[in-house]
C-alpha cells in the first residue's frame, strides 16, 4: 500500500511539474523577474506554514545556527531560483520545447557529474545515454549554429543544486524553507520596486490587480508537487523516481506542441529521438544496476546472518 502511495506521489508530483506551463504562460504579462520574487515569497509562506504545522521549528533553528549547513544552503538558493527564472523566462518566451529538452538531459547531467565529480559509478548503458543526449545538443547547436544555452542552462542549474544538496544535513522541507530565507530579502525588494517603481517594464507592479490570485497560487503550486516527490524519494526505489521524473519533461513537450502551438524544427525532430533513446537506455541502466545492488546487499544480509 505504501509503494502504491508512493508512486501516486511521483507521478502527481511531476504531472504538476509537467502541466504548471499552462499557469506561468497565464502569467506571461508579469514580467519574469516578478513572478519568480512572488514564488519565492509565497513558497517562504507555504513552507513557514509546513514548519510550523509539523513542528519543525527546532530543525530550522539548528540549520540556522550552523555556518556550514547554510553557507551550501545559499549555493543551493543560487542554483533553485536560477532554475526558476529559466523556466519561467522560457515559457513566457515561447520556448517551452527547449525546457522540455533541458529537463530530459537533466538526470544524464546529473549522473554525468556523480561520475565525473563525485566517483560514482557509471553503467555502459548510462554512458551510452549521455552519448545520445550529447550528440542530439551536438546535433541542434550545427543546425542552428548555436548550443541551446537555455536548456543547458536550465539542466546545469537543476544538477547543480541537486549537487548542492547533497551536502546538507537537513530535511528536505527544512533545506527548501532555510534556502527561501536566503532569497526572500531580494524577492521582497523586488516585489516592492515593481509596485512602486514599475521596475520590470510593462505589467510590472501586478499583485492588487486581476492577476493578483495567480501570483498566490505560485506558493501552493510550488510546495505540494515538492512534498509528493520527497515522499515518493523516501518510500520508492531510486530508479523508480528517476524513470518517472521523465513524466515532468515529457507533459512539457505536449503542452509547448499541443497547447502553445510551438514550432517543431526539423533538428528538433532528430535531436528529440535522440534524446528518448538516451533516457531509455540510461533509465534502464539505471534500474539494473539499483537491482545488482539490492541482491548484492541481499546476499550480504544473508552472508551475516
Amino acid at each position: 500500500m505504501e509503494r502504491f502511495a508512493g508512486l501516486a506521489a511521483v507521478v502527481a508530483a511531476c504531472t504538476i511539474w509537467g502541466l504548471s506551463p499552462l499557469y506561468y504562460r497565464a502569467l506571461s504579462g508579469v514580467p519574469a523577474l516578478e513572478v519568480l520574487a512572488h514564488r519565492t515569497l509565497w513558497s517562504f509562506v507555504f513552507f513557514a506554514g509546513v514548519i510550523l504545522l509539523t513542528g519543525r521549528v527546532a530543525r530550522v533553528r539548528a540549520a540556522l545556527a550552523s555556518r556550514r549547513e547554510m553557507g551550501v544552503l545559499l549555493i543551493a538558493a543560487v542554483m533553485v531560483s536560477s532554475n526558476w527564472f529559466l523556466f519561467i523566462f522560457a515559457v513566457q518566451s515561447g520556448q517551452t520545447i527547449e525546457s522540455s529538452l533541458g529537463y530530459y538531459i537533466f538526470p544524464l547531467l546529473a549522473g554525468a557529474i556523480g561520475w565525473a565529480v563525485l566517483r560514482e559509478r557509471m553503467g555502459l548503458l548510462q554512458g551510452l545515454g549521455f552519448g545520445l543526449a550529447a550528440c542530439a545538443v551536438g546535433f541542434i547547436a550545427v543546425w542552428h549554429g548555436v548550443l541551446p544555452w537555455l536548456a543547458l542552462a536550465l539542466a546545469g542549474t537543476f544538477a547543480g543544486y541537486g549537487l548542492a544538496k547533497r551536502g546538507v544535513s537537513s530535511g528536505p522541507v527544512t533545506s527548501v524553507f532555510a534556502e527561501m530565507i536566503w532569497i526572500l530579502p531580494l524577492a521582497l525588494i523586488w516585489i516592492a520596486g515593481a509596485q512602486v517603481f514599475g521596475w520590470g517594464g510593462a505589467g510590472a507592479g501586478a499583485f492588487g490587480g486581476p492577476k493578483t490570485w495567480l501570483l498566490l497560487v505560485s506558493g501552493p503550486l510550488t510546495g505540494v508537487p515538492f512534498m509528493l516527490f520527497s515522499y515518493a524519494a523516501k518510500t520508492l526505489r531510486y530508479s523508480t523516481v528517476g524513470v518517472a521524473f521523465y513524466v515532468n519533461p515529457t507533459l512539457q513537450f505536449l503542452v509547448a506542441v499541443l497547447a502553445f502551438g510551438e514550432a517543431f524544427t526539423p533538428a528538433e525532430g532528430v535531436a528529440f529521438p535522440l534524446i528518448w533513446a538516451g533516457v531509455a537506455l540510461y533509465s534502464i541502466g539505471l534500474v539494473r544496476q539499483e537491482r545488482r545492488a539490492s541482491i548484492t546487499a541481499s546476499g550480504v544480509s544473508h552472508t551475516v546472518r
